[in-house]
Formats: structure tokens, sequence, C-alpha cells
């Protein structure tokens, strides 16, 4: 069974081939091509022969072309096949403890390696085989791995799945073979913190240097777990001693491989009310998508865009609004950015995270609903100032399905959203180019 093509881009050089939409895709230079990888890696070569199928008849062409260059085939999906779902039913999953009847959207479980690979999402290797692993290496595919214990017994009871800890033997044949991978620990108290996050910690430093980088964050609970496994939040003294365990790795890894490897997301610093560390602590940012050092690296941008900014003409004054756990950092960002213009005021408001509960503190996780209902009658200046993740990525639409101008219109105020840049931070608050 072959890939159907779905359409040629015109004068590419599948057009020029007379290869048209309909006909299948059955192999290219022999191989047969099954999704998206295949396609990629066997694509990439400055002569194709590609089989393909039209009316029931194989016929065949050759192309020639300069080896990284597309030959024109558009197809249904991204991954011409469909996307793989997650077969756990990890005991911290956020996906099984949110409501019913958001978009629909929200519930799927990704677990999926091909989009580890090409968009860098994280995958359990749950679903993989002997021979998926043999093909990653074989394409030298490097893959984020969400690992959460190298305890193969208690990676199972994790995850709910009693293949889970012998396909911890995954992630040796990758590193012995050359694959790059970084990986990350959803870390619960009680579970897979304390010696047991050592563990962890140790055997994948190990591997090193083909584990680049891990990240350690805390399970996020929110009101809805009935009939879940019972957890628990960190805490100012829990998440303080898995920042030591962290730490003392760190040290370790440091002094081994010039590099610390492994680090705490900016929730545990914030929970355990310590400081964030400084620049070179968080080396390139390997982790940055994952919540480590996004503070960091604000505060330290901020700084820059002060230097150099202009001040805005009149007075200005200005709301941001934010989750609870960051409410103070954003109120210290508040005071430079004040104390550098004397004609600018900015008012911050954390907001209560009532629709997933209290114990959801991340800004990522407010609600348009939550966010209008507790700003309402408050003052917010001329302009409100949220950040960027509490919108869907390629929409301005909020996790309740509220629309950003919905919410304008419930608070009667232009609302600006930023993302976690200090020069677009600035620039937002100041309502003007900083550096114009």
């Amino acid at each position: 069974m072959g890939v159907v093509i779905k359409a040629v881009t015109p004068k590419s050089k599948a057009d020029r081939a007379g290869i048209k939409a309909g006909d299948e895709l059955l192999t290219v230079n022999g191989q047969v091509i099954e999704d998206v990888l295949d396609y990629m890696f066997y694509i990439a070569v400055p002569k194709v022969t590609l089989t393909l199928l039209r009316d029931g008849t194989e016929y065949s062409k050759t192309i020639r072309k300069s080896e990284y260059d597309d030959v024109g085939l558009e197809f249904d999906t991204f991954l011409m096949d469909k996307k793989r779902s997650c077969s756990n039913k990890c005991i911290f999953c956020f996906i099984d403890q949110m409501p019913k009847g958001m978009r629909e959207t929200l519930y799927f479980k990704d677990d999926d390696a091909r989009l580890s690979f090409l968009q860098g999402n994280y995958v359990t290797l749950t679903n993989l085989d002997d021979r998926d692993i043999e093909r990653i290496i074989k394409m030298r595919l490097n893959i984020n791995v969400s690992v959460h214990t190298t305890n193969p017994e208690l990676r199972c009871k994790m995850m709910h799945n009693r293949f889970a800890g012998d396909k911890l033997r995954y992630l040796k044949m990758m590193t012995d073979n050359g694959i790059m991978l970084n990986c990350q620990i959803v870390c619960c108290p009680g579970i897979n913190d304390g010696k047991e996050l050592e563990r962890t910690l140790c055997d994948l430093s190990d591997m090193m240097p083909n584990i680049q980088s891990v990240a350690v964050v805390p399970v996020g609970v929110t009101k809805f777990r009935q009939g879940l496994y019972p957890l628990e939040i960190f805490n100012e003294k829990t998440a303080g001693a898995a920042i030591d365990v962290i730490e003392a790795v760190q040290k370790n890894c440091l002094e081994k491989y010039g590099t610390r490897m492994v680090f705490a997301s900016d929730e545990f610093y914030l929970t355990a009310g310590r400081p964030i560390p400084g620049t070179d602590y968080y080396e390139d940012y390997p982790q940055y998508e994952n919540g480590v050092g996004l503070l960091r690296s604000l505060s330290d941008e901020l700084d820059d865009a002060l230097e150099l900014a202009q001040a805005p003409a009149g007075r200005r004054r200005v709301s941001v609004a934010t989750g609870t756990l960051a409410g103070d950092f954003h109120k210290e960002l508040a005071k430079r950015i004040m104390k550098r213009f004397d004609n600018v005021e900015v008012l911050v408001y954390p907001i209560v995270n009532h629709f997933f509960g209290e114990t959801i503190t991340v800004a990522g996780l407010v609600t348009g609903g939550d966010m209008t209902r507790q700003l309402a009658g408050k003052d917010l200046g001329d302009e409100l100032i949220i950040p960027k993740v509490m919108l869907k990525a390629d929409e301005d639409i909020f996790l309740d399905d509220m629309t950003l101008i919905e919410a304008e219109k419930a608070l009667d105020i232009k609302i600006t959203p930023s993302r976690n840049d200090g020069f677009e931070y600035l620039d937002a608050i100041l309502g003007v180019n900083a550096l114009d």
C-alpha cells in the first residue's frame, strides 16, 4: 500500500516528470515509503527513482536534483500517516485530570517519535519496538525522551504500562550508537524524587555525552483527580530537597563532562523560595522549552533593554497579569522598570487558577474566564499585558476557548500578549519600540 499524493507543486521536478495528484507513491530508490521520515531520508540524494501507482498500473520516474531539494510532492497529512497516541496511563498525566467539555485537541496524548525528531515533542518509547529503534539509529534521528525514572519497576508503576521498564534499554541502544537525546523527568513527591531521582540522574549521566540534557519538572495536580492515583504537590521543603539532589549531580557532571547536564525547572526555585540561578548556570539553555531558565532569560533581556530604551512620551500606566507562582518575580521586574522611568507605572495582578484548581500556579494554564472575572473592576491602567503562553500557539484563544477579543470586551481594555522576551516585554509596557 502506497501513500496517496494529494497535490504536485506546479513547475516542480515532480510536475515536470508527469506525476499527478491521486498517484500513490510506493518506493523511493527501492525503499518502501511508510511515512514522512522514510520520505525525507530516502529523497535526500541527487538522483531518485520513484515507483508510483496510477489507476492500478505501476510506473517509475527518475529525477535528478540537488541533494536536499524536495521534488514537489504534497500529501494528505504532515506525517503522511496518523499521529501515534500514548498507550500509557501515567499516574501524573495532566490530560487525565482535565475537565470535560474542552476543545477536542487538548485531549490528544501524543507519543510519536517522528514528531519528537521533527518538532521536539517528548516521547516515552513505550509504543516503539526494536525495528523503530533501528530506524532511528539508521536515520540518525536525535529525539527527546520522557524518562521519569530509570528504575524499571517504578517506571511500570508510574506509567501503568508493564512494558515501560523494559523500554529503558532503548536509551542505551540509541546512545551507544551516537543518537543524541534530551530527556525530561516529571517529578512526583514521595514517588520518584529523593533517592529515586538521584538514581535516575546518575544513570543518565553515565550515558553522557549522548544524553545532552535533562529537565526535571514538578508534577501538576488539578482539582479534577477523582478516581486517579493520589498525588502530592511540591512545597517549599520538598522542592528545596529536589533542587539539592539535582545540584549535587550537576556538580559531578560539571567536573567530569564540563556541563551540568541536568536542570531544575523555574517552578522548583520559585516554590522553594530560592533565587533563580545566574545566567552561566543555564549554559546554552538546552531545556528552555521545558521551562528551564525562562525567568533568568527574561530578566537578563529586560536589563539589556532598559539600558538602551528611550522613555515614552507622557505618562504610561499598564497592568500585567500572570500566574500566582511568578507574581513576585513580575513585581520585581516592574520595580526595575519604574525605577528607570519615573513616568511609567506597572501594576501586577497574579491570577488565581479557579478553573483547574489553586494548586495550578503557572501562567500558561490561566484561563480567560479566571482572568476577566478577577480583573473586573480593577485599575488596569492604559493597557493589560499578558504572557503569550496563555493563548493557543496559533490562535488568540485561551484554554477555556475565550478569545482575546472577548477578554478585551469584558475588561474594556486593550490586551497585548508578550512572548518571554525582555525587549518585547518592555516594548509592550512602554507602548512603543523601546529602542527607537
